[in-house]
Order: C-alpha cells, then structure tokens, then sequence
C-alpha cells in the first residue's frame, strides 16, 4: 500500500503500518483535511444548510482522525524507536492543526451564519444537540478570542502535546528500565505459586535463568510487582520494589517534576486566556460537574463522611501488624500496608484473593462475559480467526484467507457483535490483554472507528478495543485471574459496549464522546456482575475441575468485599483532590521545589500516615499528565460515575441481574445514546429520578 495509514479498509492489515510511512501518511492526511475545510470556506456565508456545513465539517478531518488513530494506538502497544521518533516528529503538526480548526474565523462565520438559518432554528433531537455541541467546542475552544490570542493558543496546544507525550514516555521508560532478578529461591517465601512462575519463566524468556540455574525476575509491571508486595516475607525485597515502583519519573532522564510544572502551566494560561479562572473551571463547564467547585465539593464531601471508618481502619491495621509481631502500634512503613493488609483479610475473613484465582481462567472469564451481556442486552459475539504478520514480513499485505483478520501481535484476538434480534453487525473489536514491554501500563478500551447512518438509514459498524496488563499464562497453566483483574475486564468490555451500542445517525455524537463524569457509567456498572452469584456461576470454573466457586468460599468473598473500603474510597478521593486543587489552585505559581509539599498539604488528612513518609504518585500518574486533556481536573470523575453505577444497579437488583427487559432499557437509554442527549437526562431516562448518592455508601459498607 502506498499509504497504508490512510486505509479506509474496516479489517485493517496492521503488518503493512510501517512506522516509515507514518510522516508521509499523515502530511497527506492532513494536507486533504486542510482541503477539505477551505473548501467549506470557499462557498461563503450564504446558502448554507446542514449538510453543506455541519456534516461536511464534521467529515472534513474524518481521514486524519483515524490515521492519527492508528498511530496512536501503535504507540501504546507497539512502541519502537522508529515509531517514536516519527511520532514525535508530527505530533506538533497535527495539534497544531486540530487547534487551529476552531480558530480559523472563516469556518467560523459559516458555522455562525448556517445557525442563525431557519432550517438551523427548526432542528431538533440529535441535529440540534450537534449544532449545540459544535457551537460550544468552538467557543470553549476559543472561536471568539482576537487574533493575537488565537495565535497564542496555537502556540499553547502545541507545547502541551509535546510535553505530555514526552510524560508518558518517561513512566513507559522509566518502567521498563528496571528489573530484580532473584536467585535464591528462600526469599520468595510466601509468594504465590501463580506470581512465583511467571517470574521464573519471566527469567526463563529473558535469558537471567535455566533450568540448571533457576532464577526470578520481577518488573514494574502491575501483574510482577504487585503479589511481590502483597505477600513477599522478605521485607527487605519488599522495600527494594516498592521504592523502585515509587521513583518511577522521578530519576535523571525520566524525571517528570519540571513536566508536571509546564503542563500546569500551559493549562492554566489556556484556561485563562480563555477567561476561565483557572483549568478546572475551563474543562468543567460541559461536564455534570460544570465547575471545579462542585467538583471539589463532591470530593470532600465524600471525604467527610467516609474519614472516620478511614481512621478506624488504619488504627485496626496498625494494632494487627503490633500483635502479629510482638510490637507497640505505630505507623507502618508503605512496603508493609499491602503485605499486612492481605494477612488481616486472611485472618478476618479466612480469605486469600490466591483462592480465586483459580475459578477465574482469563478464556472462561470473557466467554462467561459475553454469555452474560448477550443475554442482558441482546447481543451476540462471535471470535473471528486472527492472524499476525510483523512488518515487513513476506505476507505482510498480501492476501489472507477469507474470515481471517489481521492483529497487531500474536496475543490479540478479534471478535464480532451482532444485535441477537435483528442480525444486524453492531461492530467488531479486538482485546489484548497481557504485558509486554513495548506496550504501556494499565487498561483501556479505544475507538478506531465510530458508526454512523450511511445514505439508505443503515448503521454502519463500529470498530474499537480493549486492552490490558492482565497475569499471563504459564507453560503449564492458563492465564488465571485475580478477581480484581476480573472486575478490569468487566469494566474496560463495559466502555467498549458503549461504543460498540452507539445508534445515533450523527458520528460525532455516537459512542463514548460523552461528558467524562458520565463515561465511567457503563463500565463501572459492569464490575457489579462480577460481584453476584447467579452471574458468577456462568463463568467461575475451576481451570483443572470446572467446579464453580463453593458456597463457602463465595460467602467468605462477599464478606471480604468491603474489606478497607473506606481506605480504597479515600485513595480514589486523595487523587481527585490532587487534580483538582493543583489545577485551580497551584497550576500558575508552582516551582519544581515545591511540588511534593504542595501536594503533600493538599492530601494530608486522605492518605495513610506512613513511616517513612510515601512519595506522592503524580510524576508517574499518566492519568493526568500524559495527554493535553485527559483525566485533568477530572480524576474526580470516576467516585462520580460510581455513584451513577452504585444507583442504577440498584434497578437490576430489584428487576433481575439478569433481566433482559432491564438490560435492554439501559442500553435504549444509556447505551445506545452517546452524546445525543444532556447526561443527567438520560440517566433520569433510565432511572426515573435523580441519582442518589447513598447508594454507593451502602454497597461500600460505609453507611
């Protein structure tokens, strides 16, 4: 293919994407979108109608946006040097030319002048929500500032690009940059034997061991690192990785102190130049939330009423670790919290998350989740034969057998979704779940194609994936999950469904492009199906009996649930109050000095009081500094969607978990709408009423 980027094709052949082509592809691409916007321009102010404006902007950048897209995501899972430095090499041309788009005062007066028509003032439903949208992006974007603060708009888009791509280069870096390497046995005491064989067939493939002279790596990969610190004797080597995980951006060449500095920066003059008091006001205006105070309210508001069972808790662990060991109560130091924390689980609920695991093989875990929602929402998924051609390889390009479909490594899989009534393909997506180390941390789901009605009112399809760092398999046994990596797959399949559900005829408003303290909604709700024995029992088998989880085991899970829930819900709070408060109240005045006091009084009374103090997570928190927007002063927003999810499940429970009549409501409500309706309406929609935030309280055991 002459530019493979380019591609139009639904079944993309990821073998011919040649990091090469990537500068070439994407000047083409955006030389075409640049055509197509003048274009729109040229025709003038008169005569203008929905078609000829709002639907030929919205196309006019619609080949940059997925070539741009395919780059992005081989960035994110196939990282090399070449793709690096091509990607670096464009990144400021294509954020200069997307910030430019609501700046130019051409497109502008067009746009202005078709919404003052009568056709304009007649729309309803989803075209007038579009007309809305787009006329709020191009204000919010800054469409009415004068011409030198366009300019310097420009310039600050551009430098936010560069310096949050260099962020996550440096946590992916700095990541993968360390490694332990064990060679007696004797100090992995009380490592589980899952965690203990991934690290020697770790060694194995990494060349540090043999079979003659066995030896164990651990990584700073969640799946390596975390059991080590969990349940690791060795205190000493509990202390050497977690003070490795910890440094993560804080060293030499991968230090992100000075990053964090600029991006905060960067955005608070965004923000006020765009006559916002500072970036949490700025970003917030067309979210639930609509400002960083209430933002801010509903963190500490939250915090008020969890603090003292945060207090308790920490108190409890602190006189079980002092009995334990023979000693006086006192602060523990942050390699003991998670290793203390799983013994007292252990003893207080005769629980070990190690008992589960094996119920939970990570083939039984998808195919028992597609059973579930395909009975909920009325769907069907069926797994198309993949196949994986590195570039350049003799096949890459070349024809594969008909049913086949390309993947970006041999670990990926490729399914299609089906509406189980009508037949119709809803769309298709791929999911990679396990590490490795050109690929980045955490979890994900993204679009690569979003679906829209073509000429005769068909939905087209979507097209999207999942992604994790989930525990691999081993040579002798399957990939067995914790239950937690459980609730992972059930919450990143839960925003897929709703891209994959999308059925607004507009693209711009379909899928997941929705308010970012709405978009948890769908995947959050999801982990709730995780949590109840009759769906359970569709997909917790034994990996060697295929025996479901026992009663008793069960009950024992259900009573653990909400072991130190008030400490896990005021670590999610510490980081929202973080965001917030460094994004409206320190973002134009910060020096590299300061940052960790700063962030330090900010979360004094939401973290555990350690000995010695733990370093503050925001020069490895990607969340937030990885990309011009992302989760900035929005972190908040997950606590938020787990109120609209703790609410609504409220329904299932009372209708049926399994109810089919209920699954698909909330797909006709939730779903299937994207942005095609205000958030708090559709969720009025789906519930009959405001969401009510005791719900979560209860379900956390806190009220």
């Amino acid at each position: 293919m002459s530019h493979p980027f380019l591609t139009t094709d639904f079944e993309i052949r990821w073998s011919s994407l040649d990091p090469e082509c990537i500068e070439a592809d994407i000047r083409k691409a955006l030389a075409t979108a640049q055509a197509n916007l003048d274009a729109i321009t040229k025709a003038g102010t008169d005569g203008r109608t929905f078609d000829n404006t709002l639907m030929a902007f919205q196309d006019a950048a619609q080949g940059l946006g997925r070539a741009w897209g395919l780059v992005g995501h081989l960035d994110s899972v196939c990282n090399s040097d070449s793709l690096r430095k091509a990607y670096n090499a464009m990144l400021p041309e294509v954020s200069e030319f997307f910030a430019k788009i609501p700046l130019d005062d051409k497109l502008w007066a067009v746009l202005k002048a078709f919404a003052d028509t009568e056709e304009a003032k007649a729309l309803q439903g989803a075209e007038k929500r579009f007309l809305d949208e787009t006329m709020a992006d191009f204000i919010e974007a800054g469409a009415d500032l004068p011409p030198e603060k366009k300019k310097r708009l420009e310039q600050l888009e551009t430098e936010l690009s560069k310096v949050t791509q260099k962020f996550g280069e440096n946590v992916l870096d700095a990541t993968n940059a360390w490694e332990l390497v064990i060679t007696d046995k004797s100090r992995l005491s009380g490592l589980p034997s899952t965690a203990l064989t991934s690290a020697y067939e770790d060694a194995l493939a990494k060349g540090k061991a043999t079979q003659e002279d066995p030896a164990w790596r651990f990584t700073l990969h969640f799946p390596s690192y975390y059991p080590a610190l969990q349940y690791l004797d060795d205190a000493s080597l509990r202390k050497e990785i977690w003070e490795a995980a910890s440094a993560i951006g804080f060293k030499g060449n991968h230090d992100n102190t000075g990053l964090i500095k600029q991006i905060l920066g960067l955005r608070h003059e965004k923000a006020k130049l765009l006559g916002h008091q500072d970036f949490s006001d700025h970003i917030l205006q067309r979210r639930m939330a609509k400002d960083g105070k209430t933002a801010d309210e509903f963190v500490t508001g939250l915090h008020t009423k969890v603090f003292s069972s945060f207090e308790q808790e920490i108190e409890e662990l602190e006189q079980y670790k002092a009995k334990a060991t023979g000693t006086q109560p006192s602060r523990m130091a942050p390699w003991e919290i998670a290793y203390w924390s799983e013994k007292q689980r252990k003893e207080l609920y005769d629980f070990d998350e190690e008992e589960v695991r094996p119920y939970f093989p990570i083939n039984n875990v998808i195919n028992g989740m597609f059973s579930i929602y395909s009975k909920v929402f009325g769907i069907r998924i069926e797994e198309r034969e993949a196949v994986f051609f590195p570039v350049g390889d003799e096949k890459a390009g070349q024809p594969i057998k008909e049913g086949q479909v390309e993947v970006w490594h041999n670990e990926v899989k490729y399914y299609d979704m089906f509406d189980s009534e009508t037949g119709r393909k809803m769309g298709s997506f791929f999911a990679d779940w396990h590490p490795r180390e050109p690929k980045r941390g955490g979890a994900w789901m993204n679009s690569l194609r979003t679906g829209e009605t073509d000429a005769d009112g068909n939905f087209l399809p979507h097209l999207g994936l999942i992604c994790g760092n989930l525990t691999p398999s081993t040579k002798d046994k399957p990939a067995c999950l914790t239950h937690r990596e459980v609730e992972t797959v059930f919450h990143e399949f839960g925003h897929l469904l709703h891209h994959l559900c999308g059925e607004v005829p507009i693209r711009s408003l379909n899928g997941i492009d929705v308010a970012w303290d709405f978009v948890e909604l769908p995947s959050q709700i999801l982990e709730n199906w995780c949590w109840e024995r009759e769906s359970l029992d569709l997909f917790a088998r034994h990996y060697e009996t295929s025996a479901p989880i026992s009663e008793e085991l069960f009950h024992k899970m259900i009573k653990a649930r909400n072991y130190q829930s008030a400490m896990d819900t005021m670590r999610q709070l510490s980081l929202g109050k973080m965001d917030i408060d460094l994004h409206s109240k320190h973002a134009g005045n910060l020096k590299d000095e300061e940052l960790d006091d700063i962030i330090g009084g900010i979360i004094a009374n939401y973290i555990i009081p350690t000995d010695p103090p733990a370093p503050n997570i925001a020069r490895r928190f990607t969340h937030l500094f990885s990309s011009s927007v992302g989760y900035a002063s929005a972190y908040y927003s997950y606590k938020w969607s787990e109120v609209l999810d703790a609410d609504a499940f409220t329904r299932f429970k009372k209708e049926g978990i399994l109810n089919p009549e209920t699954g698909m409501a909330f797909r006709q409500t939730i779903l299937s709408k994207g942005n095609s309706a205000d958030p708090a309406q559709l969720y009025r929609d789906f519930m009959g009423r405001d969401p009510e935030q005791d719900a979560l309280l209860v379900r956390a055991g806190l009220a």
